[in-house]
């Protein structure tokens, strides 16, 4: 989008000319891997090795390496070799002597080695000499090479099911099985030097994980991540995250998780996870007496959890069930590129698998909706409404434009006080009329404010207390809450004041964040404290809460004898004295939990219609209007936020390009939508006209581009290549100009029968013709020619 010369930004510092950026559409046409796509691909032949479980995979360049494991009677100690650009399986090379043959070891890649650690060895068929390892083996890829590594000093204790990684030039060894107790110790030894090689026990602090075996780890943003596994007899679904600089573990907590909302997966043991991008992808495992095979990928970036939904490309031959694998434990997984690969495990009826499958990733750049809202929040420029809260009459700004999107109770607020506003202004310009016409030199529009300083729009809410409004405007700009610290009474009691006005707003989804965070706080020192607040501020939920969590067994007889038991007030302590002698039946509701609307879901009814009359800007797109708010325009766009800030339009009118380009208005409506609710569907003719788009209107990263770039790779058909076309020729990008009329002109008996190709510019039709021309042989025009 642009503006005439009149209009423009001058402190904008980045690319507008749309000619430079087409150079960035560059595409690479088929064969594509349609992303969040399984493929099956050829099993490994029992002629080249057995099937097999509780084995080892690791990736190196373009294949696939798998060693050990075992096949249902015997442990194993081969090295296979998949080909991931050929899809063939063989036995690896080698020389020297291999590791024992074994199970649940470990296997990570540094350099241009496989380095093998522990593992559990013996005749698993007769029963005998079964023992842990804890040895350490080398294979070099380039000469098929094992060695064992003889390492002076302490190590670590032999075992098995343990987890393994690679960070910093050195092998992390966590946790796992001795033969007699699950661990949870960890041991490093540096790679580079084997001479000087000697391993060191890390001293870890924190939340350490339990005790625990058959567990995956994972390295991503620096972090190390482990994911359930069994602990004793408990199986858990905690994921915890490693500091490698401080040896620091903390439990990744989930009470940020709306209720409704994806949970982390069930607990689970013998699953596998693997790091790509910013994400964690966990498959497989055992979970209660069950085998799933949902994918659930985990971002580290928002530490919130989904299940990710298999495509299948539309016409493809195979059903989408058989190209995904079953349920399965003690599988291996790698990632190679942008794809993981799966390999072996035990399925049903104990049953070893030697099947490969394939998982395409999808790298976009993550949507940055949520962080550009709450930008606006904390720098609070372009306010346009101050909130006048409680006695003490604090004031806090806002923008009308978020606050109307999110809350109904507000929204009502702000027309009654815009009312009151306008009949106050109309009141006054009529004084003043008056007062000129009788006796009058005075300057009618002296009072006036200039176009683009109009004054704050001033809201009384009498309720709310400044500190919880805050965090609930929080909360109406980004979704969610930065929750502060767990278990301290004070910030309970802010939470509880939060929520009390989420209830009087009817706020669903800030209810609901609120309660889980102050259930999850409720402990032996503060339940008391909570459950009196809940009393008197009349949170029924919350006070059942506190009461049934006093007279539990464990927690009774320690909380009574509390100092602050002494000074509860006495219907409190009758209250719980009673719930103790007869607890009251527990009531269960089947009533699904009403989760309220997401900040997406409210941005595109707001974008549809619901915020039409709070627009405080006109685009116009080749004359045509289009009403927005300001707010959310610089929000998302450094282009509008320079240009609301230092050249506002006096006429609140903006013309809209890229660059020298006017996109088409169903390609500006597309736009529009990124920028009000992060939405990335449209057809690959718009992808075209918004290709540019984030280098011209400065979003927060190229992820509109990166999804357009991908549509119209995947996604020109016979169908849309004509509009494609046209977008093609207009928007000036040549490459995928020339990609159409290839179609075009191969599949031209289908294309001829488009009702679009007679509204084509005579242009488009001469190059259409010349493209046909070129494309028919000599022969062919003999051929036609001896027909005339």
């Amino acid at each position: 989008m642009s503006c005439k010369s009149t209009k423009v930004a001058p402190s904008v510092d980045f690319d507008h000319s749309c000619s430079d950026s087409v150079e960035y559409l560059t595409l690479n046409f088929g064969p594509f891997e349609t992303v969040h796509r399984w493929r099956r691909l050829p099993p490994c032949d029992e002629f080249v090795g057995a099937r097999r479980s509780k084995h080892t995979v690791v990736a190196y360049r373009d294949a696939i390496y798998v060693f050990g494991g075992d096949n249902g009677k015997n442990m194993l100690n081969d090295l296979l070799r998949f080909d991931v650009k050929d899809c063939s399986w063989c036995r690896a090379f080698t020389t020297g002597t291999p590791p024992a043959p074994r199970y649940h070891h470990s296997a990570v890649v540094y350099g241009s080695s496989m380095f093998v650690f522990g593992g559990y060895t013996g005749d698993i068929y007769s029963n005998s000499n079964l023992k842990n390892k804890n040895d350490l083996f080398e294979y070099k890829f380039a000469t098929g090479q094992w060695t064992e590594w003889k390492v002076d000093g302490s190590l670590p204790v032999a075992r098995s099911a343990h987890g393994a990684t690679v960070y910093s030039d050195k092998l992390w060894i966590f946790a796992g099985y001795d033969g007699n107790a699950r661990l949870n110790d960890m041991w490093t030894i540096s790679l580079q030097d084997r001479e000087h090689a000697c391993w060191e026990e890390i001293d870890q602090s924190g939340e350490i994980p339990p005790s625990c075996c058959n567990f995956p780890v994972a390295v991503c943003r620096d972090k190390m991540f482990v994911f359930s596994g069994q602990s004793g007899a408990k199986i858990t679904n905690n994921l915890f995250q490693f500091e490698f600089n401080g040896h620091m573990w903390t439990r990744i907590p989930t009470e940020h998780l709306l209720r409704g909302s994806p949970p982390p997966p069930q607990r689970r043991y013998g699953h596998t996870m693997v790091a790509f991008d910013r994400h964690l992808y966990v498959f497989g495992g055992a979970a209660d007496n069950t085998l799933p095979n949902e994918l659930h990928c985990y971002d580290v970036d928002s530490q919130t959890w989904e299940v990710i939904q298999p495509s299948l490309d539309i016409g493809f031959s195979m059903s989408l069930h058989s190209q995904m694998p079953s349920g399965r434990l003690f599988h291996a997984a790698a990632v190679i590129q942008d794809a993981m690969y799966i390999f072996g495990g035990t399925v049903d009826n104990n049953v070893r698998s030697g099947e490969m499958y394939r998982f395409q990733f999808s790298c976009y750049p993550k949507c940055t909706l949520h962080e550009d809202y709450g930008k606006l929040w904390e720098n609070r420029q372009f306010c346009d409404v101050e909130f006048i809260l409680g006695e003490r009459e604090e004031r806090v700004l806002g923008h009308i434009a978020i606050v109307t999107a999110r809350c109904q109770w507000l929204r009502k607020k702000i027309l009654q006080a815009r009312d009151r506003q306008r009949q106050k202004s109309k009141q006054e310009s009529s004084e003043e009329i008056d007062e000129g016409a009788a006796g009058g030199h005075r300057d009618m529009f002296a009072g006036n404010k200039p176009s683009g300083t109009q004054p704050l729009l001033e809201v009384s809410i009498r309720e709310a207390e400044a500190q919880p409004f805050e965090v609930l405007m929080q909360f109406l700009y980004t979704d969610k809450i930065q929750y502060p610290r767990r278990g301290h009474v004070q910030d309970v009691l802010l939470i509880m004041d939060v929520y009390k006005l989420a209830l009087s707003f009817k706020l669903s989804r800030l209810e609901q964040l609120c309660v889980q965070y102050i259930e999850a706080s409720v402990d032996l020192q503060n339940v008391l404290s909570v459950c009196e607040n809940a009393n008197k501020l009349q949170l029924d939920q919350l006070k059942e809460h506190c009461l049934n969590f006093v007279v539990k067994e464990s927690h009774f007889n320690q909380v009574i004898m509390t100092k602050e038991f002494e000074h509860l007030s006495t219907p409190l302590i009758v209250e719980i004295v009673r719930r103790k002698q007869q607890p009251p039946p527990r009531v269960y509701s089947d009533q699904p939990v009403d989760i309220g609307t997401s900040l997406v879901q409210d941005m595109k009814a707001y974008l549809e219609g619901g915020g039409l009359e709070f627009c405080d800007i006109i685009l116009l797109l080749d004359g045509h209007p289009r009403p927005a708010h300001k707010a959310i325009l610089a929000a998302r766009s450094s282009y509008f936020e320079a240009m609301f800030r230092s050249f506002m339009p006096e006429d609140g009118q903006v013309n809209i390009s890229i660059g020298e380009m006017v996109p088409s208005k169903q390609a500006f409506e597309s736009m529009l939508r990124y920028i009000y609710y992060g939405d990335v569907n449209m057809p690959p003719e718009d992808s075209l006209y918004l290709f540019a788009a984030p280098y011209y209107y400065g979003f927060s990263n190229n992820r509109l581009q990166a999804y357009c770039k991908q549509n119209l790779e995947m996604n020109v058909t016979v169908e849309n290549v004509l509009q494609i076309l046209e977008a093609a020729d207009k928007t000036q990008a040549l490459d995928m100009k020339k990609h159409c009329l290839h179609i075009i002109v191969h599949q031209f008996i289908k294309v001829s029968k488009l009702p679009n190709l007679r509204s084509l510019s005579q242009l488009l039709l001469l190059d259409i013709i010349e493209s046909l021309a070129t494309h028919i042989s000599d022969k062919q025009c003999a051929e036609m020619g001896s027909d005339i």
